[in-house]
């Protein structure tokens, strides 16, 4: 492969490139976009579940076990009803996911030491955020129940008995359970898959559209030399998308980068050739700009979104998809992305990713020569 040529293709696109300030803006516009669009609204976590209350007791007993919930910051209180009808209408109006209804006996109940149904009403068309604050208020009010009980052992003048088991939970890594510092880290990842493969959808596409590229074989120029010479401008603007992403992250979503910064850069490298080839055998194989970023927008979006265990856990996939995971690039890079990130793991325990990744780079770019060679006879 002759450099010179190469870099003389490189320096035309880059012109290209430089001379179109609307798509460059774009490739740069672009992916801090989506990084704040699903930064933000991208969010697992659920706080301040709108609760509205039914007490029948309006006690100070009914009071004080409100206040466990009122209290957290898992629920806000929106109100009091006084009927079914009420509460039926508030969650048809979505004004609360959950209602409670608490017993007029309530109170005479609790001091006997009886069992007091307390009644749920959830949402279920929000069947995941209304799992979720189920078990929140189930939490609580077992916290409740145990205060009660040893109110009660106490009032008689009895020693609690010493709980045998003693669990002292710690989660590593995440301390908070904070899902916006494992989700951007994941959306890097999709980001880069889509950027690399639509800026490169476009480029032989183009040559054959304006008939260019009937020129361009008239020259010394071959096949491996007009490819890499193409990849070298969108692969620099991609860089530049990648630290953009890096900086968002660290100083708008306040994710920690505990591993290498060094293995980070150098293995979203090796990530973008994969997403960038893959945006070009489109294009060689389309000879039509839309077409091409079309099938660019498919083929990275939806596999880097739905099978790279970036927004569902790949163990909980029917065990077909589980395989099919395999060939998704981003699959790998999401693990290194988390395990720099969060785990500040270095080589020694993501070798096994990198190395797939180098092969897939490898792969990509043999069919990239192949395709465009058969296009070219």
């Amino acid at each position: 492969m002759n450099f010179q040529r190469t870099w003389a293709i490189a320096r035309k696109e880059f012109l290209h490139v430089v001379r179109d300030p609307r798509s460059l803006g774009m490739a740069i516009a672009m992916p801090m976009l989506m990084l704040l669009l699903f930064g933000y609204a991208l969010t697992l976590d659920v706080d301040r579940v709108p609760l509205v209350v039914w007490d029948q007791s309006g006690t100070k007993a009914s009071r004080e076990f409100l206040s466990h919930f009122t209290g957290s910051r898992y629920f806000s209180l929106r109100g009091y009803v006084d009927t079914y009808a009420d509460i039926e209408r508030i969650i048809d109006n979505r004004e609360a996911l959950l209602a409670m209804v608490i017993p007029r006996d309530f109170s005479e109940q609790i001091e006997a030491g009886k069992r007091v149904p307390v009644q749920l009403i959830a949402d279920g068309s929000d069947s995941n955020t209304a799992t979720i604050a189920m078990g929140y208020a189930k939490a609580i009010t077992e916290a409740y129940n145990q205060q009660v009980m040893l109110h009660q052992i106490q009032r008689f003048g009895i020693t609690p008995p010493r709980q045998p088991l003693d669990v002292r939970a710690r989660v590593w890594y995440n301390a908070d359970l904070e899902s916006r510092n494992f989700i951007v880290p994941g959306l890097i990842a999709v980001i880069m898959s889509i950027i690399g493969a639509m800026l490169t959808s476009l480029t032989i596409a183009r040559e054959w559209e304006r008939g260019t590229m009937e020129q361009l074989i008239s020259t010394p120029v071959r096949s491996p030399e007009l490819l890499f010479g193409k990849l070298i401008p969108y692969f620099g603007v991609g860089m530049c998308d990648v630290v953009l992403a890096m900086l968002m992250g660290r100083f708008l979503y306040h994710v920690p980068l505990r591993g290498s910064v060094v293995l980070l850069f150098a293995t979203a490298m090796i990530f973008l050739t994969v997403a960038a080839t893959q945006g070009m055998i489109f294009s060689i194989l389309a000879k039509n700009q839309l077409l091409a970023s079309q099938l660019a927008l498919m083929g990275t979006f939806l596999p880097a979104f739905l099978l790279s265990g970036f927004a569902f856990a790949i163990s909980n996939m029917p065990i077909a998809l589980q395989y099919v995971t395999y060939i998704v690039p981003a699959r790998y890079f999401v693990v290194i992305l988390k395990g720099i990130y969060l785990k500040g793991v270095g080589v020694s325990l993501l070798w096994g990713d990198i190395a797939l990744l180098i092969v897939f780079a490898t792969l990509l770019l043999i069919v990239a020569n192949v395709a465009f060679r058969k296009k070219l006879t």
